[in-house]
């Protein structure tokens, strides 16, 4: 979506609330998501990748998101803006456990798999550039619909530094490539959660003012 397109978007893309074309799009990005949370979380688990379980984490949050969106997508702006506050903060708290979980793998000492890794990732990563194509129409919406578009492109982000990990893991026989990944990670969602929340704050001070 240009920025010509001005406020009340193109006249040949109607908005995303009254889109069946991105109701479509968000349905098939839940059933992705979902699909590839349970394939992250038993791989990570298996591997002792923090990546991994990192990535996991993520596609189970953003599974839960795209569910939410579905759920406000006809609702009035304030209902929809109050679902991205609410997804805004849940990226924030995946972004903390990350870390958390990045600061505990490196006091234990475990080592993860690297090839379990690669592959792992690149079915991540193809995932999850499909879903960011589809969803790529819908980036510059309202705050719900900036949250989705930033969930798939931090996700796509993510599945090529998993990868990297696995290269750096394979190639030095330590542990740090997965934990910098995974650190790095959780900075993406911490920043992502930041842009969400602000803007889902000035989209909710309209209605805060008739109160």
């Amino acid at each position: 979506m240009s920025a010509s397109c001005g406020s009340h978007g193109c006249s040949h893309t109607p908005p995303a609330h009254r889109s069946a074309r991105y109701r479509r799009v968000l349905w098939l990005a839940l059933i992705i998501n979902a699909a590839m949370f349970v394939v992250e979380a038993v791989g990570g688990w298996r591997a002792d990748s923090v990546s991994l379980l990192a990535d996991a984490v993520d596609f189970f949050g953003d599974a839960a998101n795209y569910g939410v969106s579905l759920l406000v997508l006809g609702m009035a702006l304030q209902w929809r803006a109050r679902a991205a506050l609410l997804k805004g903060l849940s990226m924030g708290v995946f972004g903390v456990f990350v870390l958390g979980r990045a600061i505990w793998s490196a006091s234990s000492g475990a080592m993860p798999e690297p090839v379990t890794m690669g592959t792992i990732g690149s079915l991540a990563l193809v995932a999850n550039v499909v879903v960011a194509l589809m969803l790529y129409a819908w980036r510059e919406g309202d705050a719900n619909m900036r949250s989705v578009w930033l969930c798939s492109r931090n996700d796509a982000i993510g599945n090529l530094a998993v990868m990297v990990a696995a290269f750096g893991v394979f190639g030095t026989g330590s542990a740090w490539p997965d934990l910098v990944v995974a650190s790095v990670m959780a900075l993406l969602a911490l920043s992502a959660a930041r842009a969400v929340v602000l803007q889902a704050r000035l989209e909710l001070q309209p209605a805060a003012a008739h109160v």
